[in-house]
């Protein structure tokens, strides 16, 4: 017998031997990693094979009186077009054919004479009006605001005041919300778009406002709308 023939004999034997006694079992699967107990591998990570690597930094747990900054970025703009155009016209006519005449506490037909009586008219209205609106309006700036409360599911609920005062010119900023801790950036900011419930006031008192802003005529004009 060739010896290379008898080599692959004894190796079919072995082999179908193997599969005969493992038939019926599960395989165990091996994982691929090399680290750690071979009886308890587990996958590779980065943190494993990586030099450069930094684990992430866990994000503080936020608390009442904490302090969080607000940017604020507000943009609304309004375009609003209307035409109207209205016209009546009417006309009307009557003519008086009887009438009465009193003869002393009688009451008698009374002859038109003069002919029957006659109005007629013509009433005409046109009303027009035409309108054009589009404003523009932007608000940016950054406040900081303190959290004055911690829900039961974990939103914050802020709160913040700031009164600037140049001798005759001021302004004054208030803003209040509801956000939630993982909207608020690494920077300790969150943005004014993921505030809940957003209130905000803005005011300016001084030159610059009195410079544009509405007599009370004016304003009164512009409520009611006398013509």
């Amino acid at each position: 017998m060739n010896p290379i023939s008898s080599r692959w004999t004894v190796c079919s034997f072995l082999a179908a031997m193997l599969l005969a006694g493992t038939a019926g079992t599960e395989a165990p699967a091996q994982s691929s990693s090399l680290l750690g107990d071979p009886s308890n591998r587990r996958p590779l990570s980065l943190a494993d094979v990586s030099p450069f690597y930094q684990p992430p930094v866990e994000p503080r747990k936020i608390k009442v009186h904490d302090v969080i900054t607000v940017l604020v970025d507000q943009k609304s703009q309004v375009t609003s077009e209307g035409n109207l155009d209205r016209r009546k016209k009417a006309e009307g006519g009557m003519t008086l054919n009887d009438w009465i005449g009193f003869n002393g506490f009688a009451i008698q037909p009374d002859p038109q004479t003069a002919g029957d009586p006659k109005v007629s008219g013509i009433a005409e209205n046109k009303y027009r009006a035409q309108a054009e609106l589009d404003t523009k309006d932007a608000m940016k700036f950054s406040l900081a605001c303190e959290v004055v409360e911690v829900r039961p599911n974990g939103t914050l609920v802020i709160e913040g005041h700031r009164s600037v005062r140049n001798n005759e010119e001021v302004w004054d900023a208030g803003l209040t919300g509801v956000i939630r801790p993982e909207d608020v950036l690494p920077n300790n900011t969150v943005k004014s778009e993921n505030i809940a419930e957003l209130r905000l006031d803005k005011r300016e008192l001084g030159h610059i406002r009195d410079a544009y802003r509405r007599g009370w005529i004016q304003r009164f004009f512009d409520r009611y709308q006398l013509f």
